[in-house]
């Protein structure tokens, strides 16, 4: 049986100072992190497999990884709107917030509900973390209606002008990742990433080229 203490004293073992350099240099900032690589982290999640009493206790231990884990071993099935909506509020780097809304958030039947919340939020990673979750749900959720995603377009438009970095990079992810939906969707997204690349705003036009690229670079 895993209990907190076990599981922090396996990533304890586990974390290396290459690694938490590592984080550094990718701009992830943690003030608890053992350095333990999302690999082994992946796995250890997988040996634990679904425990959401101890998702929500590792959650309270602050530790990097620990919070990373939880992600793996929640049970989506019982992450409510205000869990998500407190574990957002502690978010304090990308990793964190790109990893719980790729592989827990999105499975939740509120993650439309909370992309439509958190996209006018002040807070830096409660704001990326709309667009992550948009993103984590046009790329994962194939029977979602097209329109849905369409219509948070205009959210992203107005996002692309938040200059912090990682809001406008969350932002650019979404664009992309609702363009690889059905052709249709594909020309307002195009539509909107030109928009963006003709604005004033710096913040905008990154965005909108950011997307333009990509577009180019699959020959669309």
């Amino acid at each position: 049986m895993h209990t907190v203490e076990s599981v922090l004293a396996t990533l304890e073992r586990r974390g290396t100072k290459k690694n938490r350099d590592g984080m550094a240099r990718y701009a992830i900032v943690a003030e608890k992190a053992f350095g333990v690589a999302v690999g082994d982290i992946r796995k250890l999640g997988k040996e634990i497999g679904i425990d959401h009493e101890l998702a929500l206790a590792l959650w309270e231990t602050e530790w990097y990884e620990a919070r990373m884990l939880t992600s793996f071993i929640a049970d989506p099935k019982l992450v409510t709107p205000a869990l998500m909506d407190r574990w957002a509020r502690d978010f304090d780097n990308w990793a964190i917030c790109d990893t719980l809304c790729f592989h827990l958030f999105d499975k939740t039947p509120h993650a439309m509900k909370k992309v439509k919340q958190w996209a006018t939020k002040k807070e830096e990673f409660v704001k990326r973390a709309a667009f992550a979750l948009l993103a984590s749900v046009a790329l994962h959720d194939k029977k979602i209606d097209d329109a849905v995603l369409a219509e948070c377009l205009p959210l992203i438009e107005v996002a692309a002008n938040d200059d912090r970095n990682f809001v406008k990079k969350g932002v650019s992810w979404a664009l992309r990742a609702i363009a690889g939906r059905r052709p249709a969707v594909f020309v307002e997204a195009k539509e909107l990433a030109q928009k963006l690349a003709a604005s004033d705003v710096p913040s905008a036009r990154w965005v909108g080229k950011d997307a333009l690229r990509e577009f180019a670079k699959k020959g669309k």
